[in-house]
């Protein structure tokens, strides 16, 4: 396979027709290249439910059952395609990412007290914070059980120190909770930590399952890092801006629980002593609606408007890590998916 030097343009080829109308049909359509294997994919998580005990079975299967929009076996997939021919393996990969980043979400949901997930009601809203917490170790420790089954150690070893990345990035975040002192800075760091290096593990792996060259494999790594921290951004601003009824999710719970995320972190970086304060106040008293049209209006073009264009930069730069490399379909259908993200982020615009 040939490399090619001059940049990819912003639309993809015929392969995979940039779509128009609503992201979530831009995601679709960037997701019928590789939808078989996405329905492998959805086969093997549902059968992961049969490996538990008989007296847990039923709390996996409702854990693993809301079908999320999979955005990481997603990139593994395209990653898998764009570097070599998509296999067992890669097929492998998307399944333990995707049971990791479930087992964060059961434990997101604790730490939030969050009470709807994808539509229905969450597990600890269910049955209780201390059953959450052990299911959710449980699925993480099936998970790495399941990255022990690859002949190369190597992929073992990425998706442990990947989980281990999202663990610490979850433990200073919750450490730093209502921190004034939080930078810009800090928050990247924890969201490259804790969602960033999933993505990161998904996209680099499958170009190693692949075999392809370290300078490809380092390529999609900085590809899959930029994603997932863009990812986390929008998530980030969807919890200030979105709509609980089309996300079906509880949203205000980093508010609630004293995150402050990046629309907070820029407004209070150029914010007056006064404004400071009153963010405080309403911080302090849940007042999320008052906090967030704060941040709409704050500075020239809101906080979140800004948040939004930091994302979309964040996507573009991956975007570019991907000039350079193998040109081929699942290449492009990779850069379309940064397109269908940045749509995303164009929805949230105030």
């Amino acid at each position: 396979m040939e490399l090619f030097a001059s940049p990819r343009p912003s639309t993809t080829g015929p392969a995979v027709a940039r779509a128009s109308g609503s992201p979530a049909r831009s995601l679709a359509e960037v997701a019928k290249l590789v939808q078989p294997h996405l329905e492998e994919v959805e086969v093997r998580i549902a059968q992961q439910a049969a490996a538990f005990d008989p007296d847990i079975e039923g709390y996996v299967t409702y854990a693993i059952g809301g079908c999320g929009k999979r955005l990481r076996p997603l990139v593994a997939l395209l990653a898998g395609g764009a570097t070599g021919e998509i296999n067992s393996r890669h097929v492998d990969l998307a399944v333990i990412v995707e049971l990791i980043h479930i087992a964060t979400l059961v434990h997101d949901d604790v730490l939030d007290e969050a009470e709807r997930r994808r539509g229905q009601p969450t597990l600890n809203a269910r049955w209780g914070n201390s059953l959450s917490v052990l299911l959710g170790d449980c699925l993480f420790a099936h998970a790495l059980n399941l990255s022990t089954s690859f002949e190369n150690a190597e992929v073992s070893r990425a998706i442990a120190r990947a989980a281990r990345e999202i663990c610490s990035g979850e433990m200073i975040q919750t450490q730093r909770r209502f921190d004034l002192t939080l930078q810009v800075e800090d928050y990247l760091r924890i969201v490259q930590k804790k969602t960033g290096s999933l993505f990161a593990a998904a996209a680099e792996l499958a170009a190693l399952i692949s075999e392809a060259d370290s300078s490809v494999i380092e390529a999609f790594k900085n590809f899959g890092i930029r994603v997932g921290t863009a990812y986390q951004i929008y998530d980030d601003c969807v919890d200030l801006a979105g709509s609980e009824r089309t996300t079906g999710k509880t949203l205000g719970t980093d508010l609630r629980k004293g995150k402050f995320t990046l629309p907070v972190l820029i407004f209070l970086r150029s914010a007056s002593d006064f404004e400071r304060e009153r963010c405080c106040r309403l911080v302090l008293e849940e007042r999320i609606e008052e906090m967030t049209e704060l941040l709409r209006i704050a500075t020239t073009n809101g906080a979140i408007n800004e948040s939004i264009a930091a994302g979309s930069d964040l996507i573009r730069e991956a975007q570019s890590t991907l000039d350079g490399v193998f040109s081929n379909r699942y290449a492009d259908a990779l850069f379309s998916l940064g397109d269908a993200l940045c749509e995303m982020f164009d929805q949230l615009r105030v």
